[in-house]
């Protein structure tokens, strides 16, 4: 999972083509000599998509292996992230939601603002650091991790009972703390799952 690039643009009826207030771009995973290219890509796709999102529309667009996903608000005031095809959509628009919500209160004379990139909003290039972890923008994203890793911890204490030689299978042979009710319940359960794995 990994953003490319997050920009800022308005596109409203007194310029004919949208404005990038604002872009920054994290490129490190490619060559020196690629980079200025590449950041010139993420430009012209962002201006050419926010200018055929409709206002108050939100759209994801994919070029090759990578997404831009854009929000238009009705204002006329558009955020844009590139990023790969793994980083989750849902993420991707909240971030870009909130984002438009701090921009607005940092630079409230968006609206007039006609000059390309003449933004310096240091809070963006703080965040596309902080959000290429998910997790770090969405708390369903976090519950998620957490929910992975106490699974995670759950099967290695099976497989650690499992490996010092006990069967699970003889430790509910063997408890007489079981009804024969629940013994029972345990077999039908683990023939009837027996066609499908633990992940």
């Amino acid at each position: 999972m990994k953003i490319l690039g997050i920009g800022i643009l308005r596109y409203n009826s007194d310029v004919t083509e949208p404005v990038m207030l604002v872009q920054v771009c994290e490129l490190s995973s490619f060559g020196f000599f690629q980079r200025g290219s590449v950041r010139e890509m993420i430009t012209f796709f962002n201006k050419t998509i926010a200018k055929r999102t409709p206002l108050g529309q939100r759209q994801s667009v994919q070029n090759e292996e990578y997404y831009v996903h854009v929000y238009m608000r009705t204002d006329g005031l558009c955020a844009c992230i590139t990023c790969d095809a793994e980083y989750n959509p849902r993420v991707a628009f909240s971030l870009l939601t909130k984002m438009l919500e701090d921009f607005t209160s940092f630079y409230p004379g968006w609206l007039t603002e006609k000059r390309q990139e003449s933004v310096v909003w240091p809070q963006l290039e703080n965040d596309i650091v902080k959000y290429q972890d998910p997790a770090n923008a969405d708390q369903i994203m976090k519950i998620q991790r957490s929910l992975d890793e106490t699974r995670d911890v759950l099967h290695q204490t099976i497989e650690s009972v499992l490996q010092r030689g006990e069967k699970l299978e003889d430790l509910v042979e063997r408890s007489g703390e079981l009804s024969s009710q629940s013994k029972l319940f345990y077999k039908q359960a683990k023939r009837a799952n027996s066609c499908c794995a633990v992940v």
